[in-house]
């Protein structure tokens, strides 16, 4: 069966929900252009799985029109009713480094009890690379949630923040290896005195991946 634009539309007006996903999922295969048109009506479906998938392809459709991108993802973060969509909305705004998006990032960083939207934020906020994202990537640090605080590390090594060294030197002596590998590609992006010995620390670290992560930090910083 040949899909064509057409036929996308149809299924996005189908009552049966494997209908609508499928519409989504093969807009993949049309003309960009075409494709964003349609995905603005999937973004506004009843049902989240369908918002999901639409709002998760805006990372790369939504260069098709940036202003009403971040219309959309701005509405999706402050209204949508599921945690994932949220996240995913955050994740877009990330992929696509809509730095006018930090305020409604912030906004829902503060407001959202889910995990999953928290770490997308942060995430994001290291893909913005935006400084005035440091305040809330420090008190990501502090979140019990041991994925949010591993994602903020990466976060603020994108964000090459000086601020940054002091909090993520401590990290160096977690019982996590993921968290000092983490730390460990963080840390490479700073080049100060202090960062080299806790790299060389981290060096001979005796899980080979964190130690080839500071080595490799190491030959960045000669």
């Amino acid at each position: 069966m040949t899909v064509t634009p057409e036929t996308i539309e149809q299924w996005l007006d189908s009552e049966d929900l494997g209908d609508r996903l499928r519409a989504v999922n093969q807009m993949r295969t049309l003309d960009p252009t075409i494709a964003f048109g349609l995905i603005q009506k999937a973004v506004a479906d009843a049902n989240a799985r369908v918002r999901y998938a639409a709002v998760s392809q805006l990372s790369t459709l939504g260069t098709q029109d940036l202003p009403l991108t971040l219309e959309i993802l701005r509405d999706r973060m402050q209204n949508d009713s599921e945690a994932d969509v949220q996240a995913a909305a955050a994740d877009a705004v990330g992929a696509l480094h809509l730095q006018e998006a930090y305020p409604d990032l912030q906004t829902l960083y503060t407001r959202t009890p889910e995990w999953l939207v928290k770490m997308s934020i942060v995430a994001a906020l290291g893909e913005l690379g935006a400084s005035q994202g440091f305040d809330l990537l420090a008190d990501a640090l502090n979140q019990e949630n041991e994925l949010i605080q591993t994602v903020a590390i990466g976060a603020l090594g994108e964000l090459q923040d000086e601020r940054a060294v002091p909090l993520l030197i401590p990290y160096i002596s977690s019982p996590d290896w993921q968290v000092r590998h983490r730390v460990a590609q963080a840390l490479a992006k700073f080049g100060r005195a202090d960062v080299h010995q806790a790299l060389q620390q981290l060096a001979t670290d005796e899980v080979e991946p964190v130690a080839e992560a500071a080595r490799a930090g190491l030959n960045d910083l000669v």
